[in-house]
């Protein structure tokens, strides 16, 4: 398949620092554990799938706001290394934004997010052409997703994550939405959407068409190192294969496996294959 048919993708999302700290267990409530590694790392859901679908072989572009200090710099410079466009990332008088996140011997993880600049993310200025699909999650202002239905002329994706109410408008006017289980069960709205991916872990995934399944797939067994990065390397993924025009089925199938690439690499933006190749 030819790269150049994965089209323009414009991810509308939160840019940040990751602190990790790799545990044997993640913590209860109230409990102190010892911490084997502190990491830091890029970050920001947003990122993390333009990242992603960068080296899946789209052509991309972000839109999006860091910090004027080393780390809004940084953050930059490594969108730009894997050939992002950041001409429409700005830097605001906020600190960069900053997750912290714990994560244990078997890869799962929790996740803490600071927005600092992600919560002043709007389109004012930016325009949008109708052959290029166009990605936002919910790290960044609800008003600033609101605008993005009103405005976006060509395929829109939301991953609505982290969950919260979802504007009708909103609804009414995503191509696809993008949800984990816990996600989907937090947001009965969703059922009445035109498409839903709901990721299902080391399961799989589905896809929903007005609350009726009409696609399944299974992931590929690996060992899983962490999955900090899978839930937005599959977003990418699925974002791209669709708006290709790939059947709903095998984009799933193509977009379970980029997911369960990703948790055999540390870090939020893994490497990854050019996504024909997970066909």
């Amino acid at each position: 398949m030819d790269l150049s048919a994965l089209g323009t993708l414009c991810v509308v999302g939160s840019i940040n620092v990751d602190v990790t700290a790799s545990v044997v267990r993640l913590p209860a409530p109230g409990e102190t554990v010892m911490g084997n590694a502190l990491r830091r790392d890029a970050g920001g859901k947003g990122a993390n799938q333009a990242v992603a679908a960068a080296r899946l072989g789209a052509t991309v572009r972000m839109v999006g706001a860091v910090g004027d200090d080393s780390d809004g710099q940084a953050m930059l410079q490594n969108l730009r290394d894997v050939g992002v466009n950041v001409s429409d990332v700005w830097l605001g008088e906020d600190a960069t934004g900053t997750a912290l996140i714990t994560v244990d011997e078997t890869g799962e993880n929790s996740i803490v997010v600071c927005a600092g600049a992600n919560a002043t993310v709007s389109i004012d200025g930016v325009t949008f052409d109708e052959n290029e699909a166009v990605l936002a999650q919910l790290e960044i202002p609800m008003a600033t997703v609101e605008a993005l239905a009103a405005v976006v002329p060509g395929y829109f994706v939301v991953n609505a994550a982290p969950a919260q109410d979802v504007p009708q408008p909103v609804v009414d006017r995503a191509d696809l939405f993008i949800v984990n289980e816990t996600e989907f069960a937090a947001l009965p709205v969703l059922k009445e959407a035109k498409l839903v991916a709901v990721t299902e872990g080391a399961a799989g995934a589905a896809l929903f068409s007005h609350g009726k399944e009409i696609a399944r797939a299974t992931a590929p067994r690996v060992h899983s190192i962490s999955a900090v990065g899978a839930g937005d390397a599959f977003c990418a993924a699925l974002t791209v294969a669709l708006h290709a025009g790939w059947d709903p089925a095998e984009a799933l199938a193509a977009a379970c496996a980029v997911g369960a690439d990703a948790v055999t690499h540390l870090g939020a933006q893994p490497p990854l294959a050019k996504l024909p190749t997970y066909r």
